[in-house]
Formats: C-alpha cells, sequence, structure tokens
C-alpha cells in the first residue's frame, strides 16, 4: 500500500500566499477529485508536490511512504513513485515518445526489451495512433492527442501515485473516455493512487472518484463522496465559499505560467 500525505501545506509566490493549509492523503487504487474555482490554488497544488521552481514552501509536509518529498529534486520525486499529467503538455522537437520512454526505464532500472511493443499495445487502448510513437514529442498534435500522449506515458511509466491537471482540458468526448477509462484502469490494474484536479463533473463520470475535495482560496473547505459533485453542479462554488481570506490572484494557478517576480 503506497500513500501521499500532504499535511497542513502551505505555499506562497513572490510573497503571496496561494495555500494555505492543505491536509489530504491519496493512497493505492484510491481517486481523489480536487475541484474549485479559478485562482483556487488547484494548480498550484500539483506544482508544489511535483517541485516546480519558484514555489515557497513556508509550513506543512509531503511524504510518499514517509519519504520526504519536499527536499528531494523533482526527478528524485518521479523516481520516487509520483507522476504529474500536464495540463499543458511541453513540445519537446527532436525526441520521439520512445525515446524518452526509454531513458526512463533506463533511469530506473527497467528493461527496455520491448519497450515499442508495449507502447504499441498502449496506443490501441487509448486508439492513440501509433504513428506519433516515431514522431517529435506532442508537436504538431492537437490538445486531444497530446493527453492521449500524456496517458500513454502514465501507463507505460506506472507510478505509485498519478497527478491529472485537469486532463480533461481541450478533450471531445471520445478522447475524454478513452484517457479516463484507461487511468481508471490502472487503478484496478497496477493499484494507482489518483488525485485529479478538474473543474468539470464529466471526467469524474467516466473516472469514478472515492472521494471529492472542495479547494476555495487555498484551503481545502469540503470533503466527501460523489454526491458532492452533484452540490457543485446545483449550486455552484458559492455554497462553499463563505468569509475566506483573499489570496493570490488566478493568474498564479497557471501550473505553466511564469511565477511573479519576486523582486
Amino acid at each position: 500500500m503506497t500513500t501521499l500525505k500532504i499535511s497542513g501545506l502551505h505555499a506562497s509566490v513572490a510573497g503571496k500566499t496561494i495555500l494555505n493549509g492543505i491536509d489530504l492523503e491519496v493512497s493505492s487504487g484510491q481517486v481523489h477529485a480536487v475541484m474549485g474555482p479559478n485562482g483556487a490554488g488547484k494548480s498550484t497544488l500539483s506544482a508544489v508536490v511535483m517541485g516546480k521552481p519558484g514555489y515557497t514552501v513556508s509550513a506543512g509536509s509531503v511524504t510518499l511512504d514517509g519519504v520526504d518529498m519536499l527536499a528531494l529534486p523533482t526527478w528524485q520525486r518521479a523516481q520516487a513513485g509520483l507522476h504529474l499529467v500536464l495540463q499543458y503538455p511541453t513540445e519537446v522537437p527532436g525526441v520521439a515518445v520512445v525515446d524518452v520512454l526509454a531513458e526512463a526505464f533506463a533511469a530506473r532500472g527497467r528493461s527496455t526489451d520491448g519497450i515499442r511493443e508495449q507502447l504499441s499495445t498502449e496506443a490501441a487502448r487509448i486508439n492513440f495512433d501509433e504513428t506519433f510513437l516515431a514522431r517529435s514529442l506532442n508537436v504538431d498534435l492537437s490538445g486531444g492527442e497530446k493527453k492521449r500522449n500524456e496517458t500513454l506515458q502514465l501507463a507505460m511509466l506506472r507510478p505509485k501515485i498519478a497527478i491529472l491537471d485537469e486532463l480533461d482540458s481541450g478533450l471531445d468526448i471520445d478522447a475524454l473516455r478513452d484517457c479516463s477509462r484507461r487511468v481508471e484502469d490502472a487503478t484496478n490494474e497496477d493499484g494507482l493512487g489518483v488525485l485529479v484536479i478538474t473543474h468539470y463533473s464529466r471526467l469524474l463520470k467516466e473516472l469514478k472518484p472515492d472521494v471529492v475535495h472542495i479547494l476555495v482560496k487555498g484551503r481545502i473547505v469540503s470533503s466527501g463522496g460523489p454526491e458532492l459533485v452533484d452540490v457543485l453542479e446545483r449550486d455552484g462554488y458559492a455554497a462553499f465559499e463563505g468569509d475566506q481570506p483573499e489570496t493570490a490572484s488566478s493568474a498564479l494557478d497557471d501550473l505553466f505560467g511564469t511565477p511573479p517576480s519576486r523582486n
């Protein structure tokens, strides 16, 4: 059993507090959904857990099976078993996905024998065109193709805990179904634990959450079962906002934006 434990996590950018004490645990086979309005701190949470530069942790801890993740560089967090499915997948000209995964396998001490056959099998499971496997990573791919590519890498790497930062962004119905079902299968087949960040309930119709958390202004203000999504659909986030302290603007909640200057 693997557990990602986030305790009392406070984080800021350029002196502006974004996370105000996050407590969250995700274990093998579980799906936890984090939902919240723009600027709530959702993508910041994924950035801090994975170690994106520019964010300052002022209090709290992030551990994976008791190992302090905050003390490790990003690549060591990945080797320990954390994986981030990117909201905005990066294009890497001249480097094919098969080469990326071969290097990742080697770094983890895994054999690369049969990797092309494994890739072909996984590509077929999510209806990802095999011709993309030898092309430059994400270059000239549509938004849906990029997310299928991200899902393919997740399936191949078999991490312990995956963070999905708006996997559903830019996906049509077919791609959403293919990607979310593959992640759901991984929770059952490999014991993958999932922390899924999303704005919309449509993803959660395929990727079934065990727990839903509502994040508002850097705090988890409510947690419950899937029925919490129905409350959101009916009443919106206003039902959960209450008298929360003001925090940074929504511009700070963009994982791939440039963090504000520290000056």
